[in-house]
């Protein structure tokens, strides 16, 4: 917020704030400012997400009907990042005590971003359950309390109707760092898989839906978010994605905690795309 003050731009990591009303005061600063602001959600630089967003933009799958979006990770499993059990690095992501909000709040907006960003769409319903699995005696090491969330699963309405299921966990045996989509179309299909060996992407278009048949596609290169936040800085013209964006993707983030704690679906109408 000083350097927004100041008239500097300012590229922040995720998640931009602690929750939806200060990471919304952040975008509404910058806007008056009139200073470039952008968040690196750092799975933009994914060559295969950037080309099935272009895909569905351009309607080559048709109408999205319904998204498959998860994000996986195994490291409460295997030693791949390190012992979570001694090292504090990890430790704290597993206690509310420490600063944690668990996996929701660790690579919720990731995969968030990830999916409604491919299907180049708004969020306007989600519902949530989280659920924090027995990891010690007591669920406690030492100091740390070990009650933030390891895995999450959520439902969404989108913007144009279409349906998404949601999903994240560190408990995924033989998933060290990967990322899925699967984007349906009433025409077509695309998907997008991206961890630690590189990403792929795949398509059912045209006549290979009849038989159910997958095509690999080159989806070539893009600009990282680095490049991009320079080249923004340099000519003076915004880019995605901004902190409204970001905000946007926190209040669904915040929704989701309130709609697990209330077993109920909650409203989000949140600027995603």
């Amino acid at each position: 917020m000083a350097l927004v003050a100041a008239g500097k731009p300012v590229l922040c990591e995720k998640p931009l704030a602690e929750n939806f009303g200060k990471a919304n005061e952040m975008a509404d600063a910058a806007e008056a400012a009139g200073i470039v602001n952008m968040v690196n959600l750092t799975y933009r630089n994914v060559a295969a997400l950037q080309r099935a967003r272009q895909m569905v933009q351009a309607g080559e799958i048709g109408t999205v009907r319904h998204v498959e979006a998860s994000y996986l990770q195994s490291w409460l499993v295997s030693k791949f990042w390190g012992d979570w059990r001694t090292d504090p690095k990890w430790l704290w992501r597993l206690s509310h005590g420490h600063g944690s909000n668990g996996v929701l709040g660790d690579v919720g907006i990731h995969i968030l971003d990830f999916a409604s960003y491919g299907a180049a769409l708004g969020i306007d319903h989600v519902f949530c359950r989280l659920r924090a699995f027995d990891k010690a005696p007591g669920n406690r090491i030492g100091e740390y309390q070990l009650d933030a969330n390891d895995s999450f699963a959520m439902t969404l309405d989108f913007a144009n109707g279409a349906f998404g299921v949601v999903h994240a966990s560190r408990w995924a045996t033989g998933h060290i760092n990967e990322l899925r989509l699967r984007i349906h179309g009433d025409k077509g299909a695309v998907e997008v898989v991206h961890n630690l060996d590189g990403s792929l992407l795949k398509a059912c278009v045209g006549g290979n839906v009849e038989n159910a048949k997958w095509e690999e596609l080159d989806a070539g290169s893009v600009p990282t978010n680095y490049q991009r936040f320079v080249e923004a800085v340099r000519s003076g013209a915004q880019t995605e994605p901004t902190f409204r964006h970001a905000a946007g993707l926190q209040k669904v983030l915040d929704l989701a905690a309130v709609s697990d704690e209330k077993r109920t679906e909650l409203r989000a109408n949140a600027d995603t795309q």
